[in-house]
């Protein structure tokens, strides 16, 4: 199309006088505006404003294909805005955007911090734990949050989790005549703030992030003893080798302890589990590690809850693996997917010999024994050896 009908525009606080003429002449030129009451207001369009449905629906837009509309985001409508909802709803001659400064770039200019260096987060409409894989010590995180009485709660759940001693900044109306930049210390926030910030910036303080390494400690998830332990885990993983964006089956994923160190390489896993407990066990697990977007349960066994699933890029099995099952699975792979599978039991261990014998790859046999008390002395104490088998489709 030769004229978008459609025109995406980020505006801040300082209404028309910040945008460019672009932007102007086409909120002239619109015969319906889209957006919150308060971009209306800035955009001095309320006579022609349509108020965004809630929840938040592209095809109140679509509605107006083909007449000129404008819609209306604060600051980067392609950072945590509608922008990317709506372009990829339409052909790429339909839009046109023009953006204005997002809330992150101008938190970050104001409290002069790098932002390369800055994690950025939207907050409004997510939960806290989102933060639990950011924070470290002396992490700088920027958020974006509903309200003012948001940032009050989010400086409690920091504080009830070691992170009181956080510099803890709230940032409302930036850009504009109101702009209020106000500097607390998380654990001393007192009550609900006045007013409604839009951004929240951290510098975390206190105590330690989890680590980043594979394998981490078992008491930070929620079992009842069918988990891969530690050490196991971590070969596990290495053998796995995640990369961000790729897809993983757990299959027979216990607490779903494989799942959640594959999210936090910053893929996505479906885990599947029989057990009604164990699958309340990874959303618990999903939940405090911040990880329920990146996390889906599907309840029942192999194979045939995988029939609906879209291939995996890699493939766990912690127990439970028979001849049925592996054809099942190994038929559903693709070229390079990759599958890691564990026994305990003799017989599951002939399998995977017979497998390794068949389709090669890598078969290895993992004794671990804890040193533990014996008396007045210590000896060492074996755990049931573990066999790993590896091998790419």
């Amino acid at each position: 199309m030769a004229d978008p009908w459609l025109t995406i525009i980020g505006i801040g606080e300082d209404g028309l006088a910040g945008l460019s003429e672009a932007s102007r002449k086409a909120l002239r030129a619109a015969e319906t505006v889209f957006g919150g009451d308060r971009h209306l207001a800035l955009a001095e369009a309320r006579d022609r404003g349509c108020p965004w449905p809630v929840p938040f629906d592209a095809q109140a837009v679509l509605n107006f294909r083909g007449r000129p509309t404008v819609v209306l985001a604060s600051g980067d409508p392609f950072w945590h805005g509608a922008g990317a909802g709506l372009a990829e709803k339409l052909d790429a001659g339909e839009w046109i955007a023009h953006s204005a400064p997002s809330t992150f770039s101008l938190a970050a200019a104001r409290l002069g911090w790098r932002l390369e260096s800055v994690t950025c987060l939207g907050l409004h409409a997510a939960p806290f734990e989102r933060l639990v894989p950011h924070l470290s010590r002396g992490a700088r995180i920027i958020c974006l949050v509903r309200d003012a009485s948001a940032a009050s709660e989010l400086a409690r759940w920091l504080t009830a989790r070691g992170w009181g001693a956080s510099a803890f900044w709230t940032l409302a109306a930036l850009g504009g005549p109101r702009e209020r930049i106000r500097e607390h210390r998380a654990d001393r926030l007192a009550g609900d703030l006045a007013g409604n910030p839009i951004a929240v910036a951290i510098e975390a303080r206190g105590a330690q992030g989890i680590p980043r390494s594979s394998g981490l400690p078992d008491d930070l998830f929620v079992h009842d003893g069918q988990i891969t332990k530690r050490p196991v885990r971590a070969l596990a993983l290495s053998a796995l080798a995640p990369r961000p964006g790729e897809r993983l089956w757990d299959i027979g994923a216990g607490s779903g302890s494989i799942s959640v160190e594959w999210a936090l390489c910053g893929g996505t896993a479906i885990a599947i589990e029989a057990r009604e407990d164990r699958a309340a066990n990874i959303h618990s697990n999903a939940d405090a590690f911040g990880l329920a977007h990146r996390i889906s349960v599907i309840p029942g066994n192999a194979p045939e809850a995988l029939a609906a699933l879209d291939a995996p890029d890699a493939v766990f099995i912690g127990g439970g693996l028979d001849i049925a099952m592996f054809d099942a699975v190994w038929s559903r792979l693709g070229a390079g997917t990759r599958l890691v599978a564990h026994a305990v039991t003799l017989e599951t261990e002939a399998l995977l010999g017979d497998l390794h014998r068949h389709h090669g790859g890598d078969l290895t046999r993992v004794e671990i024994a804890h040193a533990a008390p014996l008396g007045r002395y210590r000896s060492w104490e074996t755990s049931r050896p573990v066999v790993q088998w590896s091998a790419v489709r």
